[in-house]
């Protein structure tokens, strides 16, 4: 059977703090796209006047952080008509901000640590240790572990100067975990671990000692109690086509959700692809089975 588009162009860059890693996540999907038989067009985004080439049919977002993820972009691609893949803007516009990620969740009964948004450091009533990060920006950008109350000013003041406000939330020892999802498929949970704390940026894109355990070593009921989340998650906030669910597991099993990522990364070391290559599903399948979702 042929693909559904025959044109398509791949949105890679961006104007968010997380422009090298959306180059690199794109270059990789164009790859992908172009292995499974679709002509594609690269688009670098470097501003807002979004254009897309003549005679493309619809649009692959490889972007990350604002203007990607966040709800703008695809609201513009939906004026203009064009199909696109991930979820649709109102999706985006809640799952890119933290704060409004927590309260769908916990409408929807979905476990998430305990949290307050703070304009001024001197209102914080969660005790260390915490997590203290800025409510829209990706990547771990901003964030920070505070794990002594000298480290508590500068790291609040470092969160706050990204938007304004902060996101505190304690501190859940444990496991790093996420899963993914891809086309009401729930794929095996990934284990990150890392050599430090906290999978910050450092971790993600720059040391290369970052470990990532696919099929994380986990009883049946706790990767179900997991993937089970996740789709739940994914259906709470209203996504659509493919995502990435990250969590903490307590050292008492407790599973909490940190955030859903509607357009998580697509480069050699990206999370959602190791878990489709555990699920049986290539790198250039998967992309090519996202861009075959792509819609209004």
């Amino acid at each position: 059977m042929g693909n559904r588009f025959s044109r398509v162009a791949v949105l890679i860059g961006g104007i968010s703090s997380e422009r090298e890693v959306s180059l690199r996540s794109g270059a990789a999907v164009v790859q992908g796209l172009r292995a499974g038989g679709y002509a594609v067009e690269e688009v670098d985004v470097a501003s807002k006047a979004l254009a897309i080439p003549a005679g493309v049919e619809a649009v692959f977002i490889a972007l990350h952080g604002q203007f990607g993820e966040d709800g703008e972009i695809q609201q513009l691609l939906t004026d203009m008509q064009m199909p696109f893949t991930g979820s649709g803007a109102a999706s985006s516009r809640v799952s890119f901000d933290k704060v409004l990620t927590r309260e769908c969740l916990e409408r929807c009964g979905v476990p998430v640590p305990k949290g307050e948004l703070l304009e001024k450091a001197s209102d914080r009533t969660i005790q260390i240790p915490l997590v203290v990060k800025p409510p829209r920006e990706g990547s771990s950008v901003g964030c920070h572990l505070v794990f002594k109350e000298s480290e508590w000013e500068a790291a609040f003041a470092d969160a706050v100067r990204h938007s304004g406000a902060a996101l505190v939330e304690e501190y859940i020892p444990g496991r790093e975990l996420t899963v993914g999802v891809v086309d009401g498929q729930v794929l095996p949970v990934v284990e990150i671990k890392t050599a430090s704390q906290w999978y910050d940026y450092e971790a993600k894109y720059v040391t290369g000692d970052t470990k990532y355990v696919v099929p994380a070593p986990l009883e049946p009921e706790a990767v179900a109690e997991l993937q089970s989340i996740a789709l739940k998650t994914f259906d709470c906030l209203g996504a659509s086509d493919f995502g990435r669910v990250d969590f903490r597991l307590s050292p008492e099993g407790r599973p909490y959700v940190l955030e859903l990522n509607a357009i998580p990364g697509f480069t050699a070391t990206s999370l959602l692809p190791k878990a489709a290559q555990a699920a049986g599903i290539g790198f250039s399948e998967l992309c090519c089975r996202i861009m075959e979702l792509a819609h209004l």
